[in-house]
């Protein structure tokens, strides 16, 4: 009896871990968390970058593409569950993933246009670029099979610091595996709370990281 009391709480407390890591890492962070993150591993690549006359400073730069890849999206699904065109804000039914989807698409397709309109940085072009790419892929998907929307950033946070090293010739081994790891530990939390079977994960991985490669060379 103890035995199974034991078993039961440490599976309570792993499936709240796996929520945590579910709500820290969700996917709709990743623009806005991934420019931070190559604003400080390439620093010279956004050097003499100007948004709309507010000058060199980061904060205008990683505003715009808050605002459009977060706050835009955020408040799209919260009106949209208010509306009831959506079961749950955590969109785990594939018909409530179609509208949400679409507005996401639109407000990616925004911030990388204007973001390609103002010059903006080589590599923060090709991380919008794929992160819309990625929006359209999981669309398409979503329509015959379901795929984990978070390991699809999972993968887009992989194969971006994967062109960082092809970009820079700073030493990337450490941010890399850094990134796998932590692209581990979300599929891991995914598969515990059994949100998505293991090829759903894979999936998501998979279109995640070949989109921010596809965008790489499509711009290069």
């Amino acid at each position: 009896m103890t035995d199974q009391t034991s078993a039961g709480t440490s599976s309570k407390m792993l499936r709240v871990l796996a929520n945590i890591v579910s709500y820290v890492f969700h996917p709709v962070f990743l623009p806005a968390v991934m420019t931070i993150l190559l604003y400080k591993l390439a620093p010279q690549s956004f050097a003499g970058f100007n948004v709309i006359g507010f000058g060199r400073r980061p904060l205008p730069l990683i505003a715009p593409v808050l605002i459009s890849t977060v706050l835009f999206p955020v408040v799209a699904i919260l009106l949209m569950k208010g509306l009831n065109f959506v079961e749950s804000i955590r969109l785990e039914n594939p018909k409530d993933r179609i509208i949400p989807l679409i507005a996401t698409m639109t407000f990616y397709f925004w911030i990388y246009l204007v973001m390609s309109n103002t010059n903006a940085p080589f590599l923060l072009r090709v991380l919008l670029l794929g992160s819309f790419w990625a929006v359209i892929a999981i669309f398409m998907i979503n329509i015959f099979f379901k795929i984990s929307m978070h390991t699809t950033a999972a993968g887009g946070a992989i194969g971006m610091i994967v062109v960082l090293m092809l970009y820079s010739p700073v030493n990337m081994v450490l941010p890399l595996f850094l990134t796998i790891i932590a692209g581990g530990i979300i599929g891991t939390a995914r598969l515990v709370l059994s949100a998505h079977s293991q090829s759903q994960v894979w999936l998501g991985y998979i279109v995640g990281f070949l989109v921010q490669l596809a965008a790489y060379w499509y711009l290069t």
